[in-house]
């Protein structure tokens, strides 16, 4: 990745499964491994802006994983292996910001399912990374936290909303790290910060409680490798009854499988997301060097056309309405806190009516059932329209932006509710990272991260 970066000998720098093996092999501690991941954090992050917080609570876990090592008796498949968690998401005892000036600094009573799920699998929880607003934009900064920079090159951003995941996973502050995906907030820093990010199939990482965007979310995995993003979606990937769209499933190492390469596999190249989105010379030559990679391997790579409506159309009446109504339950005294974008947007949604809203969902349902039919084992498109912008360029109107600057191949795969997974593709002439996006049909998880690593291995 960047020039510079430390010997991968530094266990700050490793990814989750060399430092499982490490443990395993008495060659290292996760408590030697939590205090490179917070020196290193000491070091960088001044200049990065990727916490909301810091866990005080993280010492004490790597210490009781460090003894459950030396006992031959460690816990589940992240033990001791750092971990960040999105400020969208509850982490008992740490607030949860959301990013907001709005919001309370009263401490979370309980885990949202998903970090239950990484106590149980033994993570140690080194701290909550930046959002956006309430996880509204692509831009990573906030009113609370101010402006979250990409390792890559601190003048541009590293993406939103799920800022400080990606610049902290870039920026090596530890292997693992959880962001959510409305719209493109996992894959697009994921794209612009050069690292790995799978928004999964609607349901499978369980969420409580559910945000402004609860039926297209989802939370999930962003980390340096297809591997490390397959191991922490294992752990991720759990039935919980808070959450009322948890899929019923049995655990699963997602690992499993994701070197059996794409031989034989029909592998569409997504022309249109039912829009003409756009994408620059670089997107397009990285989806070409996807194509050619997989094509090496055996696939069968064709030109997919899917008869969509309008999905630009759609997701913005949805996005619209859903931050609509979340201004609506800010006390109006607290409004002029909250970042003037997001105002903007809400105000022009705000007269969005039941039957427009019953419209849109409907449009989202045929978008998703003509995904469904479309004949194709995976697919290939662009993710991101170009590579990272500035990161405190004026966005002088949001609406425009989410269909031409931020997530105008990414949205589609919220409303298909499809697994999808933005991989990392190299640099462009400027020295930012270019990336490609992979998607799947509803519930091919496994195939989505198999072809990212036939993709990985091949560059």
């Amino acid at each position: 990745m960047q020039t510079g970066d430390p010997a991968m000998s530094d266990p700050a720098v490793m990814d989750a499964e060399a430092l499982l093996a490490g443990y395993a092999a008495g060659e290292l501690t996760p408590l030697v491994a939590l205090q490179a991941v917070t020196e290193r954090i000491a070091r960088r992050n001044g200049g990065i802006n990727a916490f909301a917080v810091m866990n005080p609570a993280a010492l004490a876990a790597a210490e009781a994983s460090t003894a459950r090592w030396a006992a031959g008796k460690p816990s589940g498949l992240l033990d001791g292996v750092p971990v960040t968690v999105k400020d969208l998401i509850d982490v008992a005892g740490l607030p949860t910001r959301r990013g907001s000036r709005t919001s309370e600094a009263t401490p979370a009573a309980a885990d949202a399912p998903l970090v239950a799920a990484l106590r149980a699998a033994g993570a140690v929880i080194i701290g909550k990374t930046t959002t956006t607003e309430f996880g509204w934009k692509s831009p990573g900064d906030c009113p609370l936290h101010g402006i979250t920079r990409n390792p890559w090159n601190v003048e541009h951003t590293p993406g939103g909303s799920s800022a400080g995941a990606a610049a902290a996973a870039a920026a090596f502050f530890g292997p693992l790290h959880v962001g959510t995906d409305a719209g493109g907030s996992i894959r697009i820093p994921a794209a612009w910060s050069g690292i790995v990010g799978l928004k999964p199939s609607f349901g499978r990482v369980p969420q409580w409680r559910l945000g402004a965007f609860g039926h297209v979310a989802v939370a999930g995995p962003m980390a340096r490798s297809v591997r490390d993003v397959a191991l922490m979606f294992s752990a991720l990937a759990v039935f919980d009854k808070r959450d009322p769209f948890s899929l019923p499933q049995a655990p699963r190492d997602y690992r499993d499988g994701i070197e059996g390469g794409v031989a034989g596999m029909r592998i569409g190249v997504l022309a249109s997301p039912g829009f003409d989105a756009p994408v620059d010379a670089d997107g397009l030559a990285a989806l070409e060097e996807a194509r050619r990679l997989l094509e090496s391997q055996g696939a069968a790579l064709f030109d997919l056309r899917v008869e969509l409506p309008d999905s630009s159309g759609i997701f913005s009446k949805i996005w619209g309405a859903a931050l609509a109504r979340l201004v609506g339950t800010i006390p109006p005294a607290q409004r002029g806190a909250l970042d003037a974008g997001l105002l903007a947007v809400a105000a022009r949604f705000g007269d969005v009516s039941a039957a427009d809203m019953l419209e849109a969902e409907a449009l989202r349902v045929e978008a998703a059932h003509a995904m469904a039919m479309a004949d194709y084992d995976a697919l290939i498109c662009p993710c991101v329209p170009h590579a990272a912008p500035l990161a405190a360029a004026p966005v002088p109107d949001p609406v425009t932006a989410l269909w031409e600057d931020w997530a105008p191949w990414t949205f589609l795969f919220n409303l298909t509710r499809q697994p999808a997974l933005s991989l990392p593709m190299g640099v462009n002439a400027a020295g930012l990272p270019v990336a490609v996006q992979i998607a799947a049909p509803m519930y091919r998880d496994d195939v989505v991260l198999r072809a990212g690593r036939a993709i990985e291995q091949g560059l």
